[in-house]
């Protein structure tokens, strides 16, 4: 029954060779990679005017030369992750960067970083997107976070589908979002230039305000920068392009960097001209769409391509967090389980690790976006810094033709992103700090996990592990409860292995079934030693394992081999275990944990 909704859900597995064809196009590739920096206009500017309310709504007016500086800041950034795409085309983004010219440590944290960044971009995109439909929607408010967790369950399913297509799916909002908002834009624009928007609506450009200093613009500067998380994705994702995929990524970048530059800066000019102020219920967005179409068809596209967008960008997460956890997991920093394949090909334990933590994140912080954002974007700009670090190292280690250009686009990326990041713990520390705590604990969660490997390996060499014991002998022990097939079927095969000897051991409770048992294995099986050991606390593991543990001390004197073999009966339907005991299991497991001693479950399988 599992297997067959399975199936219904996720689709049929995919065979390895098909492989080439999850592959996505320069279009498919946009949708589902640039989904999470497009989307980011929903709600980038309105964190500039977040921190400019605290001053009064005329200072609004300086969201125009933050949103300029911010569209500086994405520019830099494109040119420099344009390089990092073609210096690094099997793709890991800023973890490989920096871990192949800053070091390991810094590699570490960058990965980390990002780790926990494409969380929160799934946690922070759903959020936003349920606040979008609950402010068209108010009704809806107190539902929040159950929406926003029905939609984390349904992109985790649509991206165990595969690659393909959940960018297929996603295609189509995307650019409707795109679309949704040239509309805006133009519109908004169009009013402006015939004089139907009041100009008494906004201060003008150059109005000197008290209280602002240069400390709160750099503080709305940061909030705004928060715009451009994602932009790194794609970098990440090379892999999942078609070939040749350092062109098709680097051209995918260049078309996501021109249409976020488009829609940030028209979405914060209309913002100003309009002069909208943030309120709790009301996105932005919402409001600019409302006084320039008013609450008709077009208000509803608006906001419902909103919504689709900001919920479906969580994909970006989706697509870059699975790659980046086969990097780590490849150089042994997180469980290899990451680097398995699922049925349709895809990274199925990260997708599914990462809806599970998203879903977390949500809960806790009970779907407020504000207070996912600014540890959202700090998050990324730490990795940002890293990887445009590393690559001017690259640069001046190398030198090859052209190199100084890329330094200076390096070094600048790297500059504004420091000065970001260090503009969020010095204004938003109240809501950053986590980051101070959760990325020491990640980096040494890394270091421990790849120690064990370390350990593994060293202990599985055989050039490192200690001799083998040579076997000279087999001693099998056979725990019973009682003289049925499931019995007999194990005494067979026990006595296939040629043992040296095979010892019965029965636990009895009481003393007048311990001799009722013993008068009856010596008419019925009276070639095979039966020892009984009473237990007048009525535990079978304990008395079982000191006997083996005699048994196995004595074994190893002599250079023999120690092997349990647990009979178990199978029931025909699953559910029927429930109605038994699982003894066998409990010895199984305790054994397992048993040093030079094999352990070996005989099935019997019941028709009925």
């Amino acid at each position: 029954m599992f297997m067959n909704l399975k199936r219904v859900l996720i689709g049929r597995p995919l065979k390895s060779t098909e492989s080439g064809e999850q592959k996505l196009n320069k279009i498919k590739a946009l949708a589902i990679l640039s989904s999470d920096a497009l989307s980011s206009v929903a709600y980038g500017p309105e964190q500039i005017l977040l921190v400019l309310v605290t001053i009064s709504a005329a200072a609004f007016w300086y969201s125009v030369p933050i949103g300029i500086g911010v569209l500086v800041l994405l520019a830099a950034l494109v040119l420099s992750y344009r390089q990092i795409i073609f210096a690094y085309p099997h793709g890991g983004g800023a973890y490989v960067v920096s871990k192949e010219n800053l070091g390991k440590y810094p590699g570490l944290v960058a990965g980390g970083s990002l780790l926990v960044d494409y969380i929160l971009t799934v946690a922070v995109s759903v959020s936003a997107g349920t606040d979008a439909i609950t402010s068209a929607f108010p009704s809806l408010h107190a539902h929040t976070v159950g929406i926003a967790v029905v939609f984390v369950c349904l992109i985790t399913l649509l991206n165990l589908r595969g690659v393909t297509e959940s960018a297929s799916v996603l295609a189509y909002p995307v650019y409707l979002f795109v679309l949704a908002l040239f509309i805006l834009i133009g519109a908004g624009l169009y009013r402006i230039a015939i004089g139907d928007v009041a100009p008494e609506l906004h201060t003008p450009v150059g109005t000197p305000i008290a209280g602002v200093s240069l400390f709160l613009l750099l503080r709305a500067f940061a909030s705004g920068s928060s715009a451009l998380t994602g932009v790194e994705a794609i970098s990440n994702a090379i892999p999942n392009f078609k070939a040749p995929a350092p062109h098709n990524a680097a051209k995918t970048l260049a078309a996501m960097g021109l249409l976020l530059a488009l829609l940030f800066s028209g979405i914060v000019f209309l913002a100003y001209y309009y002069g909208i102020s943030p309120r709790a219920e009301v996105t932005v967005v919402s409001q600019i769409a409302e006084q320039t179409f008013g609450r008709g068809f077009l208000y509803f596209f608006i906001q419902g391509t909103t919504a689709l967008i900001l919920i479906l960008a969580a994909n970006t997460g989706y697509s870059a967090f699975p790659l980046l956890a086969v990097n780590l997991a490849k150089d042994k920093f997180i469980p290899r389980m990451f680097t398995l394949r699922g049925d349709r090909l895809g990274y199925s334990n990260g997708i599914l690790m990462l809806g599970l933590l998203s879903i977390v994140l949500i809960v806790a912080f009970h779907g407020q976006t504000e207070h996912l954002i600014p540890l959202y974007a700090v998050g990324v700009f730490i990795p940002f810094t890293l990887s445009q670090t590393g690559m001017i190292l690259k640069w001046i280690r190398q030198k090859p033709p052209g190199w100084m250009p890329k330094l200076l686009i390096n070094a600048a990326g790297a500059l504004i992103s420091l000065t970001v990041s260090m503009m969020f713990f010095l204004t938003k520390f109240e809501q950053v700090w986590p980051v101070l705590i959760f990325l020491p604990l990640i980096i040494y969660a890394f270091l421990r996990i790849n120690k064990h490997y370390l350990d593994v390996g060293e202990q599985l060499r055989l050039s490192t592990c200690e001799p083998v014991m040579p076997i000279e002998g087999n001693v099998v022990i056979l725990p019973v409860s009682g003289i049925t097939h499931v019995v007999e079927h194990s005494i067979l095969y026990a006595q296939s292995l040629a043992a040296d000897q095979i010892i019965a051991v029965h636990i009895p409770f009481e003393r007048e079934e311990e001799a009722i048992f013993e008068e009856k294995w010596s008419k019925w099986m009276p070639d095979i030693r039966l020892v009984s050991l009473h237990s007048p606390y009525r535990s079978i593991l304990h008395p079982l394992m000191k006997f083996i543990d005699t048994i196995e001390r004595k074994a190893r004197e002599n250079h023999y081999q120690v092997t349990v073999i647990i009979p178990q009966f199978i029931p025909k339907k699953g559910w029927h275990n429930i109605l038994h005991n699982q003894t066998s299991f409990t010895i199984r497991t305790a054994l397992l944990y048993r040093k030079d001693v094999i352990v070996t479950t005989v099935p019997y399988h019941l028709k009925k």
